[in-house]
């Protein structure tokens, strides 16, 4: 299965990632209307240290301990890829807890949120993917 891969050693920490991403989530069409004047809620989060940055994102895991946690079901496992269904999520955030690398987070709609590769909103290819200016993120399989 194709998985989001970071070289850390190409990453300029330039956050364009998150910002696709949030663009690509809005389910607007528009970026500047999406994104002008907000706060933004990305589904990857660039992390930042004194010689390396690096985009974190869902792992999309064999053996996910989130979905083990979910006790609402919201939480399920289709062609590899780790999905939410917000409308079951009763925000306990079993699985933020539960995730060994902190990739789900909360959102304004009181559901969590995560990395879905773009199977809900893009072309096949995950936006943080296309966005990525020195190609730091990567769509492949290994």
């Amino acid at each position: 299965m194709k998985r989001v891969y970071v070289n850390e050693k190409w990453c300029l920490g330039c956050h364009l990632c998150e910002y696709n991403c949030a663009f690509a989530n809005s389910g607007i069409d528009d970026m500047a209307k999406a994104l002008k004047g907000k706060t933004i809620a990305p589904r990857i989060r660039v992390e930042e240290g004194d010689s390396i940055n690096f985009a974190v994102s869902c792992r999309h895991c064999d053996n996910p301990l989130c979905v083990k946690g979910c006790i609402s079901g919201a939480l399920s496992i289709q062609d590899g890829v780790i999905s939410i269904d917000s409308d079951k999520c009763v925000g306990c955030y079993t699985c933020v807890l539960s995730c060994p690398y902190g990739c789900i987070s909360t959102s304004e709609a009181g559901a969590v949120q995560k990395c879905e590769l773009c199977t809900k909103n893009a072309d096949g290819t995950p936006q943080c993917v296309a966005g990525c200016p020195n190609h730091a993120i990567v769509f492949e399989e290994r």
